[in-house]
């Protein structure tokens, strides 16, 4: 191997925690009662939002007032008309999501172990470029990748081949010798293998780590 390229949400950077820690402690700021149930719909809802401004069907910013449209219902609150009303609305989660963003304890030390490989390291991300290169920033690895491809970036998004062969291209690297690493099996790992390349699937809830991955593959 030459390379290894990572997913980045829910595999170096903990999304989900800091998605659930942001409801939690955000609900109650709206005058709604906070249940374990709004958790499970939000993360429906985002992923439905979502996936429609992958396919072009909304803006990045049009996805977050769509989640918004979607959920506040479920609060029995009145859904804001005018998209400013809205921008303002999410911020309050916005900004509750990005205090608690923060790598999985096994993340620096996977890219570390890569980095000993002589590995180039790459991040391949259905996101936003600012926001994920914030996240990078933030959590403290932006210092250990060499190349970030997101869906803006690129274009198009995973599991289209084509970003994966990009994503090589801009590492300076074959897909033959590039191992790519992922929690979503489907657009991590199926969709990397499909476009040449080697590909681990992270299984945390199988007591998987980042390391473990890395070092089984160098």
């Amino acid at each position: 191997m030459k390379a290894v390229i990572f997913d980045l949400d829910d595999t170096l950077f903990d999304h989900t925690t800091s998605a659930t820690t942001a409801i939690r402690t955000w609900v109650p700021t709206l005058g709604a009662t906070f249940s374990d149930d709004l958790i499970t719909r939000w993360f429906e809802i985002e992923r439905v939002q979502y996936d429609r401004w992958l396919t072009g069907q909304t803006s990045y910013q049009g996805q977050r007032r769509g989640r918004l449209r979607d959920f506040l219902p479920m609060l029995s609150l009145p859904v804001p008309q005018a998209d400013d009303e809205l921008d303002e609305l999410f911020t309050g989660y916005l900004d509750r999501y990005r205090a608690s963003w923060s790598a999985f304890d096994d993340a620096r030390p996977a890219l570390e172990v890569a980095r000993g490989n002589g590995w180039r390291i790459g991040v391949l991300t259905n996101g936003s470029t600012a926001q994920q290169n914030n996240k990078l920033a933030a959590i403290g690895l932006a210092d250990l990748v060499d190349v970030v491809c997101t869906t803006e970036t690129l274009g198009c998004s995973k599991p289209a081949p084509e970003v994966y062969m990009k994503t090589c291209e801009a590492l300076g690297v074959e897909p033959a010798d590039v191992l790519m690493i992922g929690d979503n099996l489907e657009l991590d790992v199926l969709g990397a293998r499909a476009a040449g390349l080697t590909a681990e699937h992270l299984d945390r809830a199988a007591g998987i780590t980042l390391a473990q991955l890395v070092r089984s593959t160098g």
